[in-house]
């Protein structure tokens, strides 16, 4: 095997599971499609809950001064909402997500940039996107993104049968992000401490719940302006843990 077959497999994985999904979705009745909508706005709030759980983790909180632990993650999204603001990412994201569609000649009205930009994040953000990344990249096994593709098929195939074939596309931003930690694991081994790994874990599962509030009509966050939060977390974390 080579350093990339994780990502290689994990990628394929969400395009064919989402192939499955837009085959059955498009023989169910609306009204079933919303509430298969409902179930996965509310799925990803449960899997936001699991990602928020690493703030009382032990190795987090030993890891940052009394006070520290959810200020952190606050400071990470607070930095990351401003450069990601400036530097436009979600009208970004949204754009490419409208050059595809065009490309694949998909509905004006459908659902397909919604499908790329929340399956983008929801699958890019989390731990095991990652710690499987890196250690794909420094050959020490691809166990981790083994269970994130079989994870993401499953996922892929639920989004797809109300968001189209904007999940499938979501395999290619996704691709991008895991393969560039895949060249840090090749050429700088091990980069993030325990407590590094649960700052960022955490600050993406609020972003989990920005997607699921997205997914269920509730409300309509930028959570694509929020991706820089996600490499501030470990460097601020990093800070404290130091200096504070």
């Amino acid at each position: 095997m080579f350093p990339g077959i994780g990502t290689v497999i994990n990628i394929a994985t969400i395009f064919f599971g989402a192939g499955i999904g837009v085959l059955a979705g498009s023989k169910m009745p609306e009204k079933t499609r919303s509430l298969l909508m409902d179930v996965l706005g509310l799925t990803t709030l449960l899997g936001a809950a699991l990602a928020i759980a690493s703030l009382w983790s032990d190795r987090y909180t030993s890891a940052l001064p009394t006070g520290w632990s959810l200020l952190t993650v606050l400071l990470s999204l607070l930095m990351g909402g401003f450069v990601g603001t400036w530097a436009r990412i979600e009208e970004r994201l949204e754009s490419f997500g409208e050059n595809l569609r065009k490309r694949f000649r998909s509905s004006q009205d459908g659902t397909f940039v919604e499908g790329f930009v929340s399956a983008s994040l929801l699958f890019a953000i989390g731990p095991l996107a990652i710690l499987g990344s890196i250690s794909d990249g420094m050959s020490t096994g691809i166990d981790q993104l083994l269970l994130k593709s079989t994870l993401d098929f499953f996922a892929a195939m639920a989004f797809a049968t109300t968001l189209g074939w904007g999940v499938a596309a979501s395999a290619i931003p996704v691709g991008i992000y895991q393969c560039l930690w895949t060249v840090i694991g090749f050429f700088l081994g091990s980069v993030l401490s325990g407590y590094q790994i649960d700052a960022m874990t955490v600050t993406g599962g609020l972003m989990l719940v920005c997607i699921g509030l997205r997914l269920l009509r509730i409300r309509e966050i930028a959570v694509g302006n929020l991706l820089p939060a996600l490499a501030f977390a470990p460097i601020i974390a990093w800070a404290v843990h130091q200096f504070i």
